[in-house]
């Protein structure tokens, strides 16, 4: 085998793996009648570019020397592993479905994400699964029977590790809040980004859900852009309605757009009930297509445009500041911004005790995609070690504690909220403080592995 047939064996397994859990991005090009040509080449042109870095992998795994012995298998981990990480952060990034995902539902093996993250965690947990192909090599079968127990000892001992954690986590006493917290669930029709839809009847039907008691102390949150043919400054116009339905005792948290310096941001806003922005956060990471047109000049000279409403781009903010509300500290992420492991803070030291993680999943179509959305949640709150408020439109809304286990959720075809009453909070987590420094700490070591391996193979 050639260096051009290991690429093309890597590259098709990569292909085959994206087009079989990324269908769904055909779906958001279904709303526009401008993008509809481009199924075709979405549905096969995005699945052939992430499928590369598995071709990538494959390649220099063969370059460094693949033998049928157990350094191929620290070797094929490295890279395949160095390519899921590389491919969360070239041209924006887009970390979604790395192969330990598969273990999201089996919080107990996952718990050592408080350690190590989701990039070192994929790293171990694709060599653990590559162990077993040893009984293909030439080893005597009392090589193959040692490390085939190895590994299942390693699964075992972080499974009852990850128990452990859990159990002692269950033992810790909540805390009560002084203000009860309400995560809103819609399910508005996502048709709304390209009609004219009154945000009056949103508005009321928002808050028909939300059900607003004036005399207790409650933070609402709104999903993603649920306003979405309006901007921030037009929100006075409907003032009337959170005066008639809302108190001096309520926050109200929710996705909008903002119009400044000739620039539109997706934001987040706090706002009062008459309609004061108490604090705003404007979305760092954009969706390509999606939010901004890339080349856009050259793009836009073919007719096309982003796929949410109007023609202008959003730009990106470069800051995320905590927002505080009655001495509770939200971290605010918008839509997809959850997915990118070890890079939630930017330049936050502060300690907070809330992810709060608003998005708008109706793109995703009646698909696999709110839930691969979802897990992200998932292993972001283990990472980090702190609860998960997630509210969104068209998708899973939930309250997820520090240890991933979800306490309530919404599923995509209902609608409600949900109501926090109190948290449990635990120390900062190892991952938190180092993020993905550990990865490369482990790099080190799998080099290190595979140089002494190689030496001994070659006496």
């Amino acid at each position: 085998m050639g260096k051009s047939s290991s690429f093309c064996i890597g590259w098709m397994f990569g292909f085959g793996y994206f087009i079989s859990n990324l269908y769904w991005i055909t779906n958001s090009l279904t709303f526009d009648e401008t993008f509809k040509p481009l199924i075709p080449f979405a549905l096969i042109l995005i699945p052939l570019f992430l499928g590369a870095f598995y071709g990538l992998a494959s390649l220099l795994s063969f370059i460094i020397g693949l033998n049928k012995n157990f350094s191929s298998i620290i070797i094929f981990s490295t890279f395949l592993s160095l390519s899921e990480y590389l491919r969360g952060f070239i041209f924006g990034g887009f970390p979604w479905n790395l192969i330990v995902f598969s273990l999201t539902d089996n919080l107990p093996l996952i718990q050592i994400l408080s350690f190590v993250g989701t990039y070192t965690l994929n790293l171990i947990f694709i060599t653990l699964c590559l162990i077993p192909t040893i009984i293909f090599f030439k080893y005597s079968n009392k090589i193959k029977i040692f490390y085939l127990t190895f590994t299942f000892l390693i699964f075992i001992i972080n499974f009852i590790f990850g128990n452990l954690i859990i159990k002692n986590y269950e033992k810790i006493e909540g805390t009560d809040l002084e203000n009860s917290i309400k995560v809103i669930s819609p399910k508005i029709d996502i048709n709304r980004f390209l009609q004219d839809i009154n945000p009056e009847k949103i508005l009321l039907d928002l808050i028909k859900i939300s059900k607003p008691d004036k005399t207790k102390k409650t933070i609402f949150i709104f999903p993603e852009g649920i306003l979405s043919n309006i901007y921030l400054y037009d929100l006075k116009k409907y003032n009337y309605l959170f005066l008639e339905n809302f108190s001096n005792n309520h926050k109200i948290i929710l996705g909008i757009n903002s119009y400044e310096d000739s620039k539109i941001f997706n934001s987040l806003v706090v706002i009062d009930n008459n309609t004061n922005v108490l604090s705003k956060y404007d979305k760092n990471k954009l969706v390509p297509f999606g939010e901004f047109l890339p080349f856009e000049n050259f793009f836009k000279k073919l007719g096309f445009k982003k796929i949410t409403h109007g023609y202008l781009s959003f730009s990106s903010s470069y800051t995320r500041d905590l927002i505080n509300i009655n001495r509770l500290n939200f971290l605010p992420l918008i839509c997809y911004e959850i997915i990118y492991s070890g890079n939630l803070k930017n330049s936050i030291n502060l300690d907070y005790d809330f992810i709060l993680n608003i998005s708008e999943d109706g793109w995703f179509g009646k698909s696999v995609g709110p839930h691969q959305h979802f897990s992200h949640s998932i292993f972001r709150s283990i990472e980090e070690g702190k609860n998960v408020i997630r509210s969104a439109n068209n998708g899973i809304s939930a309250f997820i504690n520090s240890k991933g286990q979800v306490i309530s959720k919404i599923i995509t075809t209902k609608k409600g909220f949900i109501e926090i009453k109190s948290f449990k909070q635990v120390k900062k987590t190892h991952f938190s403080s180092y993020g993905n420094k550990i990865f490369f700490y482990f790099l080190i070591i799998y080099i290190s592995l595979i140089a002494f391996l190689k030496i001994r193979e070659n006496k």
